[in-house]
């Protein structure tokens, strides 16, 4: 049990859609295994945690008495467990069943089951796919960015949260195993058609890297959708590799997070040792240090959105806060809890809020988010791009 690994985000929609919050818009292209309304109403298939900043935490030890009360009277010890955290007022703690955690590590090492797609609300009300991985389901069948998505199993989800949404796609327990199938109602255009996907094991690639020009001196743009594991240590890499004199635009739009290990390593690549955050577990205040012997000297733009949650806060407020980024964009999503799990009786696990966050400067970003140095909208990656050249970091 990986008792001391922290995670930052949100849950908390109930059982059939826990799962699917692990994290999210996170895996660029996520498949379908859950999402949580963000400020902009966008969703991915898989999300980090979040919670209020007025909630107490929750008696662990209640929690497992329940649990152990409800096995030893031949009863389910999870359905007791989560019973507790729901009325706990721990909006995003969170009950799994044996089978539900191990597919949510296996998230966190980068892969999932779901069809391979992403999807948001539009300006006008509708559900509309925004990434499609390549080689999944939902690509074998044809399925692209800016289709709309009308129904699940014949459930039409036009007035339903993306998060339900998502939440069908990715199915419930047994529903959601490699094979099961999931026919989705679409429409392109003036065609709708029907199609039906079997769900499958997927992999993702948490961070791309690509030349903003073909000049020498082109800045290096850095895309991380998720901080599932190694990805901090890929951030390094791909900062480490750029050309001397590039400028590096860190791209953190749609990515909610996932381990905070992670971002510490990633804030690692920009800073030659020094805090990272504070945060505290029961009350009582730890601290995390970047590794010496980062890149101090390259220019670094972070671009930043409504969809930039916990762990990619975590990172973005570092930057900012000890002068080596700036940041564009609009104002993240505003989330920055810690949580941590515990083994119950039955085998299952809670999930419970231990605390919060703060960056170097003492700011908690829980409830408030970061504000950009930089404001842009829609054109936020052509700003991001001005101001890394204006601060001689190419073009």
């Amino acid at each position: 049990m990986p008792g001391h690994t922290h995670r930052f985000g949100p849950r908390g929609l109930g059982r059939g859609a826990a799962l699917t919050l692990v994290f999210a818009s996170v895996l660029a292209t996520a498949a379908a295994t859950g999402s949580l309304p963000r400020k902009d109403g966008e969703g991915t298939e898989i999300e980090a945690r979040a919670v209020s900043s007025t909630v107490a935490p929750v008696d662990r030890e209640e929690v497992a008495h329940a649990a152990a009360d409800a096995e030893a009277d031949g009863k389910s010890g999870t359905d007791a467990a989560e019973e507790v955290v729901s009325r706990s007022g721990d909006r995003w703690g969170a009950v799994y069943d044996e089978r539900e955690y191990e597919e949510f590590e296996r998230a966190l090492d980068g892969t999932y089951t779901g069809v391979g797609l992403s999807a948001r609300r539009t300006a006008h009300g509708d559900v509309a796919v925004t990434r499609v991985q390549s080689g999944g389901p939902a690509d074998r069948a044809g399925v692209r960015p800016g289709d709309l998505l009308r129904s699940v199993d014949g459930r039409p989800v036009e007035k339903r949260p993306v998060a339900e949404v998502v939440a069908l796609l990715r199915g419930d327990r047994e529903e959601a195993a490699v094979g099961t199938e999931v026919a989705l109602g679409l429409r392109r255009g003036a065609h709708t058609w029907s199609a039906t996907l079997r769900r499958a094991r997927l992999s993702t690639e948490p961070v791309t890297v690509r030349r903003l020009g073909p000049d020498p001196a082109a800045a290096v743009l850095i895309k991380v959708a998720a901080f599932t594991k190694g990805t901090g240590g890929k951030v390094r890499e791909a900062v480490d590799a750029a050309p001397v004199d590039a400028g590096i635009l860190l791209d953190l739009r749609e990515n909610s997070g996932g381990l905070v290990a992670e971002a510490v390593t990633a804030s690692s690549a920009f800073l030659d040792g020094g805090l990272v955050a504070t945060y505290d577990v029961h009350g009582e205040e730890r601290a995390l240090y970047a590794e010496p012997g980062g890149d101090t000297e390259r220019p670094v733009v972070v671009l930043v959105d409504g969809g930039t949650m916990s762990a990619a806060e975590l990172l973005t407020g570092a930057l900012q806060d000890r002068g080596r980024a700036v940041t564009v964009g609009s104002r993240t999503f505003g989330k920055g809890s810690v949580q941590m799990p515990s083994k119950l009786p039955g085998g299952s696990v809670a999930e419970l809020t231990v605390g919060q966050y703060r960056t170097p400067a003492g700011r908690s970003v829980e409830g408030s988010g970061i504000t950009p140095d930089v404001g842009a909208g829609p054109e936020a990656q052509k700003r991001a791009e001005t101001v890394l050249s204006g601060l001689g970091g190419g073009s």
